[in-house]
């Protein structure tokens, strides 16, 4: 069934898609920092750093456009990142082994500032999937350009050894809202963890752990026949479209896929896909990457007709500029809630590069050309 509310692919204008998709890559170049992060917005100070999350995302739709040099700066980027908390890395794992307790803030960062400093600002920091995703990304991009992942390969390694020793630790969802342990999260790690063990072989453990995820998502993460957000939590998330489209933890023609979907469908996608029910940020509005990513999954599971309608929506609610936003307030969860983040902050983040980077990912599967 096609999502609620969205028009087909006969609606669709190509020369505009085309110049959204153009756009959308100039977008990314702009807001790279010369030292390769990508800044998640310029248009809020919270958002002027880079996460691996995001990022991972935005170098994919890089790599995907032929922009290999600006997807192997963020690569670099992150391996610097990894690299220098080495010593960090391998006291964590030692101090968990030997069953002492570790505090969340001590933890490495879900998000970094373009020179690679961590900032002070209170956050959610604790968050497992964009070390899982960077790896994951970076190997889509290796077998796509042929490239070699020597530069990168120690980084990958520590990577993955903190991704063994963690995955089942309860951390924050992608969402940065809740602590628990999420089954987003564990197919991004699983996701990082396959590939590691594919371009190194020092990555001994990842293989094993990679299995342990996947045992323990059937076991303890599908709820009445579909994913659940949490493990033991029966919440639907947008985010669980990952766990399929591109992390392949579950095949797209898995029933415990489809079944999510349709629960998705019926409950939070409408053309524009909420994060979660009930979502208050922003008034919680429809979220544009996530439509992308549906969109994505729509492509890859055969739905081609629901990914062109996607992609519409998406490109619709560029501004005159040709920017996305991070959401829009057209269907908002809560509608109490956005004059508040309004009065805090100022409209949404736009340009949000993920938005960009999801609307490119998608408009490449489906086709369309950069030339």
């Amino acid at each position: 069934m096609a999502a609620r509310g969205v028009t087909g692919a006969d609606a669709l204008r190509p020369d505009d898609l085309a110049r959204l998709l153009r756009r959308s890559v100039d977008v990314i170049r702009e807001n790279q920092d010369e030292g390769g992060a990508y800044l998640a917005s310029p248009s809020l100070p919270t958002y002027r750093f880079s996460w691996f999350r995001d990022g991972a995302f935005i170098a994919d739709a890089m790599s995907r456009a032929g922009q290999a040099e600006s997807a192997e700066a963020f690569f670099r980027w992150c391996a610097d990142i990894v690299i220098a908390r080495g010593d960090r890395i391998e006291s964590l794992i030692a101090r968990h082994r030997a069953g002492e307790a570790i505090d969340r803030d001590e933890h490495l960062r879900c998000r970094y500032r373009p020179d690679g400093s961590e900032g002070d600002m209170p956050w959610s920091n604790f968050q497992l999937d964009g070390y899982g995703m960077w790896i994951w990304a970076l190997g889509a991009h290796a077998s796509r350009h042929a490239r070699s992942v020597e530069p990168f390969a120690d980084a990958v390694v520590l990577s993955a050894r903190y991704l063994a020793e963690f995955w089942d630790e309860p951390c924050f969802d992608w969402w940065e809202e809740r602590f628990g342990c999420h089954t987003a999260t564990l197919a991004a790690v699983h996701a990082g963890l396959v590939t590691a063990g594919e371009l190194d072989s020092r990555a001994a453990d990842a293989a094993e752990a990679a299995n342990r995820i996947a045992a323990t998502v059937w076991a303890e993460g599908v709820v009445d026949g579909r994913l659940a957000g949490e493990l033991g939590d029966p919440r639907i998330d947008a985010s669980l479209v990952a766990c399929s489209t591109p992390f392949r933890l579950l095949d797209p023609d898995e029933p415990v896929v489809e079944a999510t979907v349709r629960a998705l469908e019926a409950e939070i996608a409408h053309g524009g896909v909420h994060r979660y029910p009930g979502d208050s940020y922003y008034g919680g509005g429809e979220w544009l990457l996530l439509a992308a990513l549906l969109g994505w999954h729509y492509a890859e599971a055969g739905r081609r007709d629901d990914a062109w309608a996607q992609l519409a929506w998406v490109a619709a609610q560029a501004n005159e500029a040709g920017d996305l936003p991070e959401q829009v307030e057209s269907h908002l969860e809560t509608p109490s809630a956005l004059d508040d983040w309004v009065r805090k902050w100022g409209p949404s983040a736009s340009p949000l590069l993920w938005s960009h980077a999801m609307f490119v990912t998608l408009a490449l599967d489906l086709g369309l050309s950069l030339e």
